[in-house]
């Protein structure tokens, strides 16, 4: 098994690139009929097949919602390499009642890091008062299910008011990419909050759901943000996981990221 680099969220140790779900469960954020493709290709197995590949370089952390596909897919990943994949969980609701029941669907499938999703984080964010609506029960229950709490966010404004009042919060989800797709405020912005917290922030939409060539949104992404810091990036198929291991790789160890293998057309004859 080859290794990657990693970083830590408290006592846990997760590679800084984590496997992204979107293009495993449907949500392409480019076609209603994309999304339809997805949701009837990517089998378990399929999804394993493409999981493997990471947890082969050394990858050994993935973020998704709580469901049966993924947690089949782990296992399966966990048979036939031998990695167990440290799950990364974004359980989502209205409020705290909506949301505790899968917090502790989380903690049965066995996520080690429990990011309530998005939409309860920001929905219950006031920022005018500078609180999350509760969120000290929610990151209470979180740890007596024995899980490390996160936060997932698509706005900036959560880190910081996070982190001034204090929350038993131990890492972050955060948009960040180069042409600020679904980015709240300027990348300017997002970079200098990421980098303004001493916590772990992970980065996800790096390439802009597939708006960005994966050397040009690796390399802002990571030459942007703190060594602690971590990149999620989604993938369709082992031949995407491959290149995209080996690009974040070598970025990160500072050599010259450029595909193996460009493509090709009629129109670059003459360039070759």
């Amino acid at each position: 098994m080859a290794s990657f680099p990693t970083t830590h969220v408290e006592d846990l140790e997760l590679s800084r690139l984590i496997v992204g779900t979107n293009w495993f469960m449907g949500y392409s954020h480019y076609s209603a009929a994309k999304d339809k493709w997805i949701k009837s290709y990517m089998t378990p197995a399929r999804i394993a097949e493409v999981m493997g590949v990471f947890a082969r370089n050394g990858v050994n952390a993935v973020m998704s919602m709580q469901n049966p596909t993924m947690h089949e897919a782990i296992h399966i990943v966990r048979e036939e390499t031998g990695v167990k994949m440290h799950w990364i969980c974004t359980p989502n609701g209205e409020h705290v009642e909506d949301l505790m029941p899968g917090i502790e669907e989380s903690a049965e499938y066995g996520a080690r890091i429990c990011m309530p999703h998005q939409h309860w984080t920001d929905g219950n964010m006031l920022v005018n008062d500078r609180v999350v609506v509760g969120l000290e029960k929610v990151t209470e229950r979180i740890r007596s299910q024995g899980m490390i709490p996160g936060l997932s966010t698509h706005r900036p404004e959560t880190v910081v008011v996070c982190d001034k009042a204090g929350y038993d919060v131990a890492t972050y989800i955060q948009m960040y990419n180069a042409i600020g797709f679904l980015c709240q405020v300027e990348t300017d912005w997002v970079a200098r909050i990421i980098n303004g917290t001493p916590k772990p922030v992970m980065c996800i939409k790096p390439l802009a759901a597939g708006r960005i060539l994966p050397p040009t949104g690796f390399s802002f992404v990571f030459n942007s943000i703190k060594p602690n810091d971590m990149v999620c990036v989604g993938t369709m198929s082992t031949f995407e996981a491959e290149e995209d291991i080996r690009l974040c790789r070598e970025i990160i160890e500072r050599r010259s990221a450029l595909p193996a293998e460009l493509t090709f057309s009629r129109s670059k004859s003459a360039l070759v």
